[in-house]
């Protein structure tokens, strides 16, 4: 490898290629600097390169990153390891043109709407709305979207390609209602809801399936950090949208610049602290996304 692009590597992407490499390969480079030297025996590297580590950690930070229409070729990320912001911007063959749809397995999905094409399933469409902020959920083998009011839960069966509806009793005095499932591989489903009536939300639960099939509430949203998000929303719930990363159930709203985020380990609300780069004068349009980087991911 060229010197001039090793010496720019993160030092974190360093570590993780060390890690790949055999362990007589390690001994020979103990020689090579006095950084290889210090970092091949320190407990952490020792750990993770041993046979009885977990093949599923990874060593690479994990990111919240977010994507707006005014800055298209700039991504904010905020590393959940380091609690910091940072500025990235792509070195990619694409025009302002293109979006950031989507990010998963450690790659990002661009969309350029003036040249792509969808496949319409058909057997919902009257049940499922138009709203390009309409997300699936994916989990045990098919994708579950929420419909509008009256609020129901259905699921396309991505084997057999069929839809169906979900039979599980969703929680009275919904104003809005979201979908999670957890990629740690606990297999859980989540639904974010706001409680409320007339159209308007008194308060945010979020509630699990269980294996019975029953929605068993698992939080409260507390009331003064309900009132800010509400605020936030000035009650136009079709902006919310949720997804989860690194353990955290994250509730978003695209005319806000900010995260309201559940740690379902530590059992406790947050907000994340607002991203210093964003312009002054940013308008709606806020897409967050969970990143966590690979360097192997399939395509």
């Amino acid at each position: 490898m060229d010197p001039r692009i090793w010496s720019k590597l993160p030092p974190d992407v360093v570590e993780h290629i060390l890690l790949l490499l055999p362990l007589k390969t390690l001994l020979n480079l103990r020689s090579t600097c006095k950084a290889f030297s210090s970092l091949l025996f320190s407990p952490s590297f020792v750990s993770k390169h041993s046979p009885s580590s977990s093949s599923s950690s990874s060593p690479f930070s994990s990111f919240l990153l977010l994507s707006h229409p005014q800055c298209p070729l700039y991504f904010r990320l905020y590393d959940s390891n380091l609690s910091s912001w940072r500025t990235v911007s792509p070195s990619l063959p694409f025009s302002s043109s293109f979006s950031l749809a989507s990010s998963s397995g450690g790659l990002f999905c661009l969309l350029n709407p003036s040249s792509s094409s969808f496949i319409r399933f058909q057997g919902f469409h009257a049940v499922l709305s138009d709203s390009c902020l309409q997300q699936g959920t994916f989990f045990h083998g098919g994708l579950y979207f929420t419909t509008p009011e009256p609020f129901s839960v259905v699921r396309f069966d991505l084997e057999s390609g069929k839809w169906e509806r979900h039979v599980a009793e969703l929680p009275p005095q919904l104003t809005f209602v979201r979908l999670v499932s957890d990629d740690d591989g606990e297999g859980k489903l989540y639904l974010v809801g706001g409680i409320g009536a007339d159209g308007i939300c008194r308060s945010m639960k979020v509630w699990e399936l269980t294996s019975d099939g029953v929605w068993v509430e698992v939080v409260a949203l507390p009331e003064i950090m309900c009132r800010k998000f509400v605020s936030v929303c000035y009650h136009n719930y079709e902006h919310v949208y949720c997804f989860w990363h690194e353990g955290m159930i994250c509730v978003c709203c695209y005319m806000w610049p900010e995260i309201l985020y559940y740690s379902v380990s530590r059992r406790s609300w947050d907000w994340l602290p607002k991203c210093p780069y964003l312009p002054l004068k940013c308008s709606c349009g806020f897409k967050w996304f969970s990143f966590v980087p690979k360097l192997y991911a399939s395509v």
